[in-house]
């Protein structure tokens, strides 16, 4: 059966932080342009997960006025805390000027970011962006010379031997001019393009974790918005495992607690799952979850090498986009902004080209140029050595070296 199709200037795949801010950017220059947004999630927001402290630099680029467009972002940090835990019951709180510099967060803001991404997206649809929640980009789309054409969604109406039904709908074709690839850590397209294209050539290996986060609403009594709460050591350390834990108290008296575990340890019997269970029975968080109740919970992957490992992010007709290609900035648990000013980077580039008369299918290698004459390119190049030394040389010379 033949699919259908639809003509886009720029199609969009992931409707998280980094494909929002540059669907908002594209329409921001040129309003006539026709930008749509694909989301797999039934709604903008509904397969975002992060406990999340965020700087506002790249939103305050994107959006000046997002303060007063009611943007949701929550409470600001106004104390810092470090522990290395060394068992149950014991932990050490670093003093401030022990801790690296990057994971200072006085002034950031613990936020949902969730609720972010379905405030950017009112910001993107109030410009006229087009956003299709609930369809799933299944396939990308190539045309004879190489270059990549667009995507298609998956079909619909399919049995468990993968038969066409009586209700089977074939999938929606979606053409453009440019393809943005934002799916977030692993994406199943980003991977494809990845290996298609070899743009992890002469790159480090990508290195990932896992982060399991909960939701509580705990007691007033307890309850310190503002405060956020860093940590490594037990349970990990029993194990040999290095990651890392926060619990950020949000506002509403509710805390974002978790657990974020390298997918590098070697002992076979380690499960991240029961570690953070372990965890919250640790003496100083467990004081402020108990008498609490856990509202919800999940768990992501996170694409952490920083600049070592980040990958040529242009092919032609498309460009790889925030955690898809592993912006994060590890040094500070942070990759909300650096996302976002990927995405921004990305639609200023295809509005120049297209500006210029492009018409698709080219290799957008000023993105690269645009990407090391930014504050993202510097900031990921100033944290280059920050995973690698803690993997090296372990929490407390790791630590030491970038402290």
């Amino acid at each position: 059966m033949e699919r259908e199709a639809m003509e886009y200037d720029v199609v969009v795949v992931g409707a998280g932080p980094a494909g929002l801010s540059a669907a908002i950017r594209l329409k921001q220059l040129n309003p006539e342009l026709g930008v749509m947004v694909l989301e797999k999630g039934s709604e903008v927001g509904a397969h975002i997960l992060s406990g999340a402290v965020m700087e506002s630099r790249a939103l305050d680029e994107l959006l000046p006025d997002w303060q007063a467009q009611g943007a949701p972002l929550g409470v600001q940090v106004n104390e810092d805390q470090v522990y290395l835990y060394r068992s149950q019951t014991s932990a050490v709180r670093l003093p401030a000027f022990a801790v690296p510099a990057p994971m200072h967060n006085l002034g950031n803001y613990i936020v949902s970011l969730g609720s972010l991404c379905r405030w950017l997206a009112e910001q993107a649809e109030a410009l006229g962006v087009e956003i299709f929640p609930g369809f799933a980009a299944a396939e990308i789309l190539y045309h004879d010379d190489g270059a990549v054409k667009g995507v298609a969604t998956g079909d619909m109406g399919r049995d468990k031997r993968g038969e066409a039904k009586d209700s089977f709908q074939p999938g929606l074709e979606l053409h453009a001019k440019y393809t943005l690839f934002a799916e977030g850590a692993r994406g199943q397209l980003g991977k494809e393009l990845i290996a298609r294209y070899d743009l992890s050539a002469g790159r480090t290996a990508q290195h990932y974790g896992i982060g399991i986060k909960e939701l509580w609403q705990i007691d007033p009594a307890k309850h310190r918005a503002g405060l956020v709460v860093h940590g490594a050591g037990w349970p990990l350390s029993e194990h040999g495992a290095t990651g890392g834990s926060f619990l950020y108290h949000m506002a509403d008296n509710q805390v974002a607690v978790g657990l974020i575990v390298d997918l590098n340890y070697a002992d076979p019997y380690l499960s991240p799952f029961e570690e953070f269970q372990r965890f919250k029975t640790q003496s100083g968080i467990k004081a402020y979850l108990e008498g609490g109740k856990r509202l919800c919970y999940g768990a992501r992957a996170i694409t952490k090498g920083g600049l070592n490992s980040l990958p040529k992010q242009t092919f032609a007709g498309g460009l790889l986009l925030g955690c898809d290609a592993g912006t994060l900035n590890f040094a500070k648990i942070k990759g909300i902004h650096t996302a976002m000013k990927s995405g921004m980077l990305a639609a200023e580039t295809v509005h120049a080209a297209l500006q210029a008369g492009d018409q698709g299918r080219s290799e957008l290698v000023a993105y690269s140029d645009a990407l090391q004459s930014s504050w993202l390119y510097n900031e990921l190049y100033s944290a280059r050595n920050f995973g690698p030394a803690l993997h090296k040389f372990g929490t407390f010379l790791g630590g030491a070296f970038n402290w």
